[in-house]
C-alpha cells in the first residue's frame, strides 16, 4: 500500500494499448455485423484517460511549422498544459466532438472568468445566436498568444486593424449581416489615426479605443445600445478619452448643450470629422479643412429647412457666406482666409447672444482682430454675411446694388432692342431683294415650321425632366403643377412631330415629293464635293468646286440624319410612353436600353441642329443673318448662286413656272384678259 506504483512509460503505454485493440478487434467485428451490435459496442467502448504529455505524439507541428510546445513556451500561456484548454480531448480515442464546444472560446472561459462574463456579444451578435461571432482565438490567436504590449501580438495597436479586418473586410460577412460601412479598415489606414499608428505612435486611436465599452474590448456594442461607446450621445466622451480639452469645449458649446439634452439631430464629433477616415484639418480633402468646412460640414445642417425651422436659425447662411469677400476668397483657393470656424469657433460654438461667444458684439473686435490687427470697433461690427439685398449689408451697399441692377436691365435691354431692330431690317431687306429663287412651296414651309416648333418643344420639355434642377427646367416648369404640364407638353409635341412626319411621307408620293426624294439621294459626286471643299478650305486647292445639284452634301447629310433620328426617337419614345403595355412582351432591360438611346439620341439631334444646321442656314458668312426660305419659301438669287451655282438655271426655270401658274390663277380669279396676263408674264422675273 505504501509503495508507489511505477509510472508507465510512453512506449509501454502504446504497446499495451495496441495489444488491447488486437484482442478486442474480433469482438468489435462481430458486434458491428450483428443486428444492433454496433450501437451496443459504441456504448460499451472504453476511453483511455490521457494527460498532456502524450499530445505531441500525434500533434507534432502547428500551422507555423513549429512544435506546439515551443509556441506555447513563448506565449503568454507558458506553463499551461494542453488539456487545460482542450478539456474535451482528455481520452484516447477522443470523445465525439461537441458542436457547441469551441476550444478558442469555451476553453478560454475555464480560466478567464472576468473576460468570459464581459464577452457576451460582439456588435449586434450574441453568443449562441450568431455562428460567425468571433471567438477568443479569432482575435488573440491560438497557441502563440502574446500580450497586447508586444509588437507581434494580434491585439497590439499596430496589428488591431488587420485583426478586425479579417471579419470587417470580409464581403461575405459584411453582406450577410448588412454591415453598411464599406471597407472600414482600408479607410482607417488612410486616416490621421491610421497613419499615426503605422508611424509608431501607439497611443493613437485604433479599433478598440473607440469601439470598446467600459474600458474593455470584450464589450463591443452596436451604436443602438445606450451603453455603446459609439452611441450618438456617447461619442464626445469616447473621443474625449484622447482629446480632453476638445471634449470640454464641445460640451460648453451650443452643439454639446443640445446633445446633453437629448437632441438626436445635434452634431457630434463624427458628424463633422467623419468616422474611420478622419483627416487632419490641414489636409485639403478633410471636411473640416478651411476650403471645405463651409460647404461640406456646416451647410448640411445650417441649410436644412427642417432644422432651421426647429431651432429658429436664419436661412441662406451658406449662400451669403460664399458671396461675401471671405467666401469668394475661399472658393478661389485661399486657405488662410476666414471660414466658419475662424469666426464662430471650432468646438466651443455659441450663439451671438452669449456673452462669451466669439461673435457676441462685445467680442467681435477681438475675433476679427486675429486676422485684421487694429481693426476699429465700427468695422468689426459690420455684418459679414449677405449679398443680394437681404438686409445684412450696410444700407448704402444695398442702394448701390439696386442702382446697378436697374442700370444693367436698362443698358443691356436697349442694346438687345437695338440689335433686334437691326436684325429685323436685314431680314426685310433680304426678303425684298430681287430677283428671288423659289426654294420651298408653301406646304413645305409649313412642314418645316411644324417640325421646328415641335422639335424645340420636345428638347425643352425633355431635358427639363432629366435636368430638373437646371435653369431651363426651373424657368419653364418651376412653378406648382409645372411637372405635370411638362409631361403633357412633351407628349403633345411628340404627337405634332409624328403627325408632321406622316404629312412629309405623304408628300413624298406626290410628283414634287418624288423629285425631292430623288434629288436628296446621295451620289458619288457628293463625296467628291465634300473632299474637294475640305481641301479648298484647308488651303490645298486654289479653286472652289461648285455644287451643280439642288441639294449639296451638307443638306443631304442633315436630311438623312433627321430620318434616322426620327425613326429612333419615335420608336424609343413610344416604348417609354406606353411602357406598361410593352413590358408585357419585352424584358425590362429592353426598356432600360430604350431610355438610354432616347436620351443620348436627343443630345445627338440637338447638337447636330445647333452645330451643323444652324451654321449652314444662319451663321455662314454668305447667309447671315439667315436664309429666309424657311419663312417665305424664297431666297435671294445671289445667295442661291453662291451655294448652288451649277443648279441656278434650273432653279430659275422652276421659279418662272411657279410664277406663271400663280399669275394664271390670279387672272382666272379676277377675270382679266389675256393681254394683262402677257404683260404680267413679261415682268415675272423682276417680281420674283
Amino acid at each position: 500500500m505504501g509503495a508507489e506504483e511505477p509510472v508507465m512509460s510512453r512506449t509501454h503505454f502504446w504497446m499495451v494499448l495496441r495489444f488491447r485493440v488486437l484482442l478486442l478487434f474480433p469482438v468489435i467485428v462481430v458486434l458491428a455485423i450483428w443486428p444492433g451490435g454496433g450501437d451496443a459496442a459504441a456504448q460499451e467502448e472504453e476511453y483511455e484517460p490521457i494527460d498532456s504529455t502524450v499530445c505531441a505524439d500525434c500533434h507534432e507541428a502547428s500551422r507555423h511549422g513549429s512544435a506546439f510546445a515551443e509556441e506555447v513556451s513563448h506565449s503568454v500561456h507558458d506553463g499551461v498544459e494542453c488539456l487545460d484548454c482542450h478539456v474535451d480531448r482528455g481520452t484516447v480515442p477522443h470523445s465525439p466532438a461537441d458542436p457547441d464546444f469551441h476550444v478558442g472560446c469555451k476553453g478560454c472561459r475555464t480560466c478567464h472568468d472576468d473576460a468570459a462574463e464581459e464577452y457576451q456579444g460582439h456588435g449586434r451578435a450574441r453568443i449562441g445566436e450568431c455562428d460567425d461571432m468571433p471567438h477568443c482565438s479569432d482575435c488573440h490567436g491560438s497557441h502563440d498568444i502574446l500580450p497586447s504590449s508586444v509588437s507581434r501580438s494580434t491585439t497590439h495597436p499596430t496589428n488591431l486593424p488587420a485583426t478586425c479586418g479579417k471579419c470587417h473586410e470580409n464581403l461575405d460577412i459584411t453582406t450577410k449581416y448588412d454591415i453598411l460601412i464599406d471597407h472600414p479598415i482600408q479607410i482607417y489606414a488612410r486616416s490621421v489615426h491610421g497613419q499615426a499608428t503605422r508611424g509608431g505612435v501607439y497611443v493613437a486611436a485604433t479599433c478598440n479605443d473607440c469601439h470598446s465599452t467600459g474600458g474593455t474590448a470584450h464589450r463591443i456594442l452596436g451604436p443602438g445600445s445606450q451603453e455603446s461607446s459609439i452611441n450618438h450621445f456617447n461619442i464626445p466622451k469616447t473621443c474625449g478619452q484622447c482629446h480632453k480639452g476638445v471634449e470640454s469645449d464641445f460640451w460648453e458649446g451650443i452643439h454639446g448643450q443640445l446633445v446633453a439634452r437629448g437632441e438626436t439631430d445635434a452634431p457630434v464629433c463624427t458628424d463633422c470629422h467623419g468616422e474611420h477616415g478622419i483627416l487632419s484639418p490641414d489636409d485639403p480633402l478633410s471636411p473640416v479643412s478651411g476650403s471645405k468646412v463651409a460647404e461640406m460640414t456646416c451647410s448640411p445642417c445650417h441649410e436644412s429647412a427642417v432644422l432651421n425651422e426647429k431651432y429658429g436659425i436664419r436661412t441662406g447662411r451658406l449662400t451669403t457666406f460664399i458671396d461675401s469677400y471671405h467666401g469668394l476668397k475661399s472658393k478661389a483657393g485661399d486657405t488662410h482666409v476666414a471660414n466658419c470656424a475662424s469666426c464662430h469657433g471650432v468646438h466651443r460654438i455659441l450663439p451671438s447672444a452669449d456673452l462669451t461667444s466669439t461673435i457676441n458684439p462685445k467680442n467681435l473686435r477681438r475675433t476679427c482682430g486675429e486676422c485684421h490687427p487694429n481693426i476699429s470697433e465700427k468695422m468689426a461690427t459690420t455684418p459679414i454675411h449677405g449679398v443680394g439685398g437681404q438686409g445684412l449689408r450696410t444700407p448704402v451697399a444695398d442702394v448701390v446694388a439696386k442702382i446697378y441692377i436697374v442700370a444693367i436691365a436698362i443698358i443691356i435691354g436697349l442694346m438687345i432692342l437695338h440689335w433686334v431692330i437691326d436684325l429685323i431690317r436685314h431680314l426685310i431687306n433680304i426678303t425684298k431683294k430681287r430677283p428671288q429663287i423659289l426654294r420651298m412651296h408653301i406646304d413645305e414651309v409649313v412642314q418645316h415650321a411644324l417640325l421646328a416648333l415641335s422639335f424645340v418643344i420636345l428638347v425643352i420639355s425633355g431635358f427639363a425632366l432629366r435636368y430638373d434642377q437646371g435653369f431651363m427646367a426651373r424657368f419653364f416648369f418651376g412653378w406648382e403643377g409645372g411637372f405635370e404640364v411638362r409631361g403633357i407638353t412633351h407628349r403633345a409635341a411628340a404627337v405634332l412631330f409624328i403627325t408632321t412626319i406622316f404629312w412629309h411621307v405623304l408628300f413624298l408620293f406626290s410628283p414634287r415629293g418624288r423629285k425631292f426624294a430623288k434629288d436628296m439621294m446621295p451620289i458619288p459626286r457628293d463625296f467628291q464635293f465634300f473632299l474637294r471643299r475640305l481641301l479648298y478650305n484647308l488651303g490645298f486647292r486654289r479653286q472652289r468646286w461648285e455644287c451643280v445639284q439642288r441639294f449639296n452634301y451638307v443638306e443631304k447629310a442633315e436630311y438623312w440624319a433627321l430620318v434616322w433620328g426620327t425613326v429612333v426617337m419615335v420608336i424609343t419614345g413610344l416604348m417609354l410612353w406606353f411602357d406598361n403595355w410593352f413590358i408585357q412582351f419585352l424584358p425590362k432591360g429592353v426598356l432600360d436600353v430604350a431610355l438610354v438611346i432616347h436620351f443620348y439620341e436627343a443630345w445627338l439631334a440637338s447638337l447636330a441642329i445647333f452645330v451643323w444646321h444652324f451654321y449652314s442656314v444662319i451663321f455662314h458668312p454668305h447667309v447671315y443673318p439667315m436664309n429666309p426660305s424657311w419663312i417665305t419659301g424664297h431666297m435671294p438669287e445671289e445667295m442661291y448662286e453662291h451655294e448652288h451655282p451649277g443648279h441656278l438655271e434650273e432653279a430659275r426655270r422652276e421659279t418662272e413656272k411657279v410664277i406663271e401658274k400663280r399669275i394664271e390663277r390670279m387672272r382666272r380669279r379676277n377675270g382679266e384678259d389675256e393681254g394683262f396676263g402677257k404683260a404680267s408674264s413679261e415682268k415675272k422675273t423682276d417680281e420674283s
